[in-house]
């Protein structure tokens, strides 16, 4: 059946193009600057943004009740904490979006936000989750082949951190991990904040993602680094500090797409 609906390819690829020219290099200090704005935006919706916080931290002490006694299983999904950040941060996307438009920040509006582009978010968090499987298969395995003797516990994976005893298993376990924490990042640095603001496609989000990460290597790589250190002070934490530090990395990743993507009527 022959039906005569527009062609949106050429406008797909229009719209993609104008997004790509208007990437802006910004400095290494600006991750910073992210963090700052924030922080103004969690102070600003405080009850909102810990909400958030608070379910990382539900999900992570529900990890840690159910796999415990697994720690390995333990470790891979704690470290899926940090591949799927981008998809399960939406809600604090829309409360630095509804302040930006100069409304209050409203958690109810943030709970649906994904509603208007909920084919495309479907799509990336399906990449996302598949590429979390195959890192907790992986984590798994660089496990079993570095440990003999049998699974550490708790005790033994955090001595082998600290110590030398295991170098081997600390440089696979970090540069494998290394290279899909980089991959999530290069993909979703920008793409579910395009994908809430502008409606574009999964694809093309994930596309200028990298465009974007290869405009700006040396931000984004401190960017990176922030993102460790704030995920690790809540995880060392017993998953308190997320409460705190999860909120305002999600809202600086708003503003991080905000500086290296400026609104504009396209």
């Amino acid at each position: 059946m022959n039906t005569n609906t527009p062609d949106s390819t050429p406008q797909s690829l229009a719209h993609a193009a104008a997004i790509f020219s208007a990437i802006t290099q910004v400095s290494p200090a600006a991750p910073f600057t992210w963090l700052a704005r924030g922080f103004d935006d969690l102070r600003a919706a405080p009850l909102a943004s810990l909400f958030y916080g608070l379910a990382f931290a539900l999900m992570g002490w529900a990890i840690v009740f159910f796999y415990g006694n697994a720690y390995s299983l333990t470790v891979a999904l704690i470290g899926g904490f940090m591949l799927l950040g981008p998809a399960l941060a939406m809600g604090l996307y829309g409360l630095s979006r509804q302040r930006e438009a100069g409304a209050t920040p409203q958690l109810r509006p943030s709970l649906t936000v994904w509603r208007s582009n909920r084919s495309n978010l479907a799509i990336f968090a399906l990449v996302t989750g598949v590429v979390f499987l195959i890192w907790a298969r992986a984590s798994m395995v660089v496990f079993a082949v570095f440990y003999s003797s049998g699974l550490p516990t708790a005790a033994d994976f955090l001595r082998e951190l600290t110590s030398f005893d295991n170098i081997e298993f600390v440089i696979a376990y970090f540069f494998i991990g290394s290279l899909f924490a980089s991959f999530i990042l290069a993909i979703s640095v920008v793409a579910v904040p395009l994908m809430l603001d502008r409606n574009a496609d999964a694809i093309t989000a994930m596309l200028l993602s990298l465009a974007t990460v290869a405009k700006n290597p040396l931000p984004v790589l401190i960017w990176a680094a922030l993102i460790v250190a704030l995920a690790g002070i809540g995880f060392a934490t017993a998953f308190f500090g997320l409460v705190f530090t999860i909120p305002l990395l999600g809202h600086a990743t708003w503003h991080a797409y905000r500086a290296m993507i400026p609104p504009a009527d396209i």
